[in-house]
């Protein structure tokens, strides 16, 4: 007969229940992970060669370019004279962001930038979400950067030789043309460039961003000879709802300060080097915006902006009479606006091989060529994808969906900082957001603020581009999680 009152023999433990969909989707990977794998791919290692002078040149060179010198004749028409106004609301979303980013680059220094930030705070899904919106931001940039490429480019064959390559080969579907092939060389021929190795293409890119810094202050000193105070008279002609249309538009201009933050896994002091890098860049690239775009207003009435593509080129024709200074500023475009395509190429590669570390994307994407260092199957198929949208798809669709997919993206990071400041509060930090989370509660409602300045075919276009993500996440990415098989393995062990 049982003792009722003996206690049970030999309990057998339960066996840990695997997590549910909802924590799945919420998980996250700790940042001595995220960091320990730092450099790691298939089959090969990034290397790190850079310091803080190629890793503030990259900033700069995926930022300054078609934004000043080729979206400016989009962003006029829309404020007016108020023009210096809307870069400067458009600078201050990007200042808030850019503090943030720093603090994260600081703490996290790896290539997955925000995606990799999203990851460590917030969990799997909006990790996801903002990985989408970066390849949205990155690879949708670079078509439209080269878009603006081509432009120049005929402007400067126009000024030497007197001819442009024809409209039918030179315009996107719609637009007159039938394939944009310039837009579609350009992304070509920076893919040759990122497939020699990273230090490779940084001495290229340094080289091309002090091209494209000179040909600004060249624009200012000859386009000042011209200055008309009486162009500012009328300074808000369509309101405070132009600047902010126009701020929203002209954000596209500030997308590359980020791009440093991708190299963390190729720098060689990223704690250090990183925040330095992107405060620098942002400073710097600002200082020139406001000051080039004061001087082509004053310059040129603002009405005169409406359809014109390279506008500081024809303002320096109109300033001096003659097309010699148009075709040089040309010259300066065409080499500087290719930096822009090389640089926000490589951080979108560099994102997707954090991605595909993670298993959200194919391994393939992840494999590293030996002697490189570069991922080159994914950087052959982003450029590829890249140069198809330059060529078939047109300038003005590119800016604005360019612009949500990053202003998303950016509020993400603003969120992230507060949040691993909560729940790592011991973590080191190399750089801190001054004033606690009022900087990146500040940045995330800027950029939610520039977001609904935008319009609803663009909400449509980023919508479906959300969706479509989701999809791919739940049918690849869910599945195949790295994060998810790791977990899976430790329940399986302690049962």
């Amino acid at each position: 007969m049982l003792d009722q009152g003996a206690p049970p023999q030999n309990p057998i433990p339960a066996a840990p229940a695997s997590p549910g969909v909802a924590a799945r989707l919420m998980r996250r990977k700790p940042v001595e992970h995220l960091v320990a794998e730092g450099g790691q791919g298939e089959g090969g290692q990034l290397r790190r060669s850079l310091g803080l002078w190629q890793l503030t040149m990259i900033s700069i060179g995926a930022t300054l370019g078609t934004g000043i010198f080729v979206v400016l004749g989009d962003a006029v028409p829309e404020a007016g004279p108020a023009i210096t106004l809307a870069f400067v609301i458009a600078g201050l979303t990007a200042l808030f962001s850019a503090l943030s980013y720093a603090e994260l680059a600081g703490s996290i220094p790896v290539a997955g930038s925000s995606y990799s930030y999203a990851y460590a705070t917030m969990g799997e899904l909006v990790a996801w979400v903002c990985g989408w919106c970066l390849v949205l931001e990155y690879g949708v940039s670079v078509a439209a950067v080269a878009v603006g490429w081509g432009e120049y480019l005929n402007e400067l064959l126009d000024g030497t030789i007197g001819v442009t390559v024809p409209d039918v080969v030179s315009s996107a579907p719609g637009e007159g043309g039938v394939i944009n092939l310039p837009a579609l060389i350009v992304v070509l021929l920076a893919m040759v460039f990122l497939l020699g190795g990273a230090r490779e293409s940084a001495r290229a890119n340094t080289i091309m961003v002090c091209v494209k810094i000179a040909a600004l202050v060249l624009f200012c000193a000859v386009g000042f000879m011209g200055f008309k105070s009486g162009n500012y008279r009328d300074f808000m002609p369509l309101g405070m709802s132009g600047v902010s249309a126009a701020g929203a538009t002209l954000f596209f201009s500030y997308i590359g300060f980020d791009a440093a933050s991708t190299a963390g896994e190729e720098a060689k002091d990223p704690k250090r080097d990183l925040p330095r890098a992107i405060m620098l860049s942002l400073i710097i690239v600002t200082a020139l915006y406001v000051l080039v775009a004061g001087v082509a207003v004053g310059a040129w009435n603002w009405k005169k902006f409406d359809g014109s593509e390279a506008s500081l080129a024809a303002i320096m024709n109109d300033v001096s009479g003659q097309t010699f200074w148009g075709t040089l500023l040309a010259l300066g475009a065409v080499i500087s606006i290719a930096s822009v395509v090389l640089t926000v190429l490589y951080g979108q590669t560099r994102i997707l091989f954090a991605m595909s570390r993670d298993g959200l994307v194919p391994k393939a994407l992840g494999r590293v060529h030996g002697k490189t260092g570069v991922p080159r199957l994914n950087t052959v198929l982003v450029s590829l994808f890249c140069g198809v949208l330059a060529a078939l798809i047109p300038l003005g669709k590119l800016v604005d969906a360019t612009s949500i997919g990053t202003l998303f993206a950016f509020g993400l990071v603003n969120i992230a900082v507060v949040v691993l400041r909560y729940r790592r509060p011991e973590l080191e930090r190399t750089f801190r957001v001054p004033f606690g989370p009022v900087l990146p509660v500040l940045g995330f409602l800027f950029c939610a603020y520039n977001m609904f300045s935008l319009d609803t075919v663009t909400w449509v276009v980023f919508g479906c581009w959300m969706a479509l993500g989701l999809v791919f996440y739940f049918l690849y990415g869910y599945r195949r999680s790295r994060l998810a098989a790791d977990e899976d393995l430790a329940v399986t062990a302690e049962k």
